[in-house]
């Protein structure tokens, strides 16, 4: 079979899209409800998140003209809709960024020091390299994504392999029901990454019958890595995961924390400064300072407020930019059935019914996350 690069290239690009800051809570989150509900909700949101990935592709491939979430959003359901779609992809945005900024500031501190005294140092040194950095305009370092996701599936399967002597089995079994719904945002954000189908498809122009295969595996990827992690964390650690999980195995493999989050950071970063450039029409200095300060007086509010939750900014985004990104996909998908203008290359069925049903899980996750 010949080497298809469009083909790997489109699939390795949508994996490094998902794989971020949420694979770092996803040990944690695992071990507080018991890593057999925790991976029924990787595997349940995974299956309903791979369905939304496909419908997107299907109606991107129906649009001729080349559209974002919230370009697709007013074609197919209009300006209210648009915004609600920028809301959800800002917020989703804003809340990794936040979240890399705790885990950054813990694994730093815990790096140099020992210790998490010193976080907020370590935290506003690193906003302040980031932001440097995205003022340079450094925008061929975006190329690091997808080497990084290869360093990153081949570091996490090295630690499989160092660490699988030490689990302890019994760590796997236990079960906690009254902490069912624990998982369920950072899941959710851990799978999120819709946002990269509308600039795939133009990467794999030429190529777009194996789109639809191309999304199925690097959407998989991702389920299976986050998998194996959680595996090796919970199992090795128990209930004492941190919630970076990272920091629980010792220096070494608090690098690979913080490898990823300075390569996602960069990444989100040029996105969000893209959205406000292009899609709002911004000026460039005033993309520049929403992109860059917005994180950090947040994170300096929620110190004052001690708050700095990891976890919780996981599964806050998770379930707020992720459902209503994931109801508005579907709701696009079903309309852009009849109002499209192009003939996809793949189909896939959809109707108000599933819709529904997908709607009030999403929903349920919403009520959850914020009431309980």
């Amino acid at each position: 079979m010949k080497f298809d690069k469009k083909f790997w290239a489109t699939t390795f690009t949508l994996t490094g899209t998902i794989i971020g800051a949420g694979i770092l809570g996803l040990p944690y989150v695992f071990s507080q409800s018991g890593f057999l509900i925790g991976s029924f909700w990787l595997i349940f949101l995974g299956i309903i998140t791979m369905y939304g990935f496909l419908c997107l592709g299907e109606t991107v491939l129906r649009t001729k003209k080349d559209r974002q979430l919230p370009g697709l959003a007013k074609k197919y359901l209009g300006t209210k809709a648009e915004w609600l779609m920028f809301f959800a992809v800002i917020f989703g945005i804003y809340s990794a960024l936040l979240a890399y900024l705790i885990g950054e500031g813990q694994s730093l501190s815990f790096l140099i020091t020992g210790s998490y005294n010193y976080s907020i140092y370590f935290a506003i040194g690193f906003w302040l390299i980031m932001t440097l950095l995205l003022r340079e305009g450094l925008k061929s370092l975006k190329k690091v994504e997808t080497w990084g996701v290869l360093a990153i599936i081949i570091i996490i399967l090295i630690i499989t392999v160092m660490y699988a002597p030490q689990i302890n089995y019994k760590n796997l079994t236990t079960i906690n029901l009254s902490k069912i719904f624990i998982p369920f945002g950072v899941v959710l954000f851990a799978l999120m990454g819709f946002t990269s189908i509308p600039e795939l498809e133009l990467e794999i122009k030429g190529s777009e019958k194996k789109f639809k295969l191309a999304i199925i595996l690097g959407v998989l990827i991702p389920i299976i890595i986050y998998f194996l992690f959680s595996f090796i964390f919970v199992g090795v650690l128990g209930n004492n995961v941190p919630q970076v999980a990272t920091l629980g195995l010792g220096k070494i493999v608090t690098l690979l924390g913080i490898f990823t989050m300075l390569t996602s950071y960069f990444i989100l970063s040029f996105s969000l400064k893209d959205v406000f450039k292009f899609d709002l029409n911004l000026k460039p200095k005033t993309s520049f300072i929403l992109v860059s300060i917005i994180p950090v007086i947040i994170y300096l509010i929620l110190y004052l407020i001690n708050f700095l939750d990891f976890v919780s900014i996981l599964g806050i985004g998770g379930v707020i930019s992720g459902g209503i990104t994931g109801i508005l996909i579907f709701i696009i998908s079903k309309k852009a059935k009849t109002m499209g203008n192009r003939k996809p290359e793949y189909t896939i069925p959809i109707n108000w019914p599933i819709i529904i049903l997908i709607s009030l899980i999403f929903i349920l996750g919403i009520v959850v996350e914020l009431v309980f």
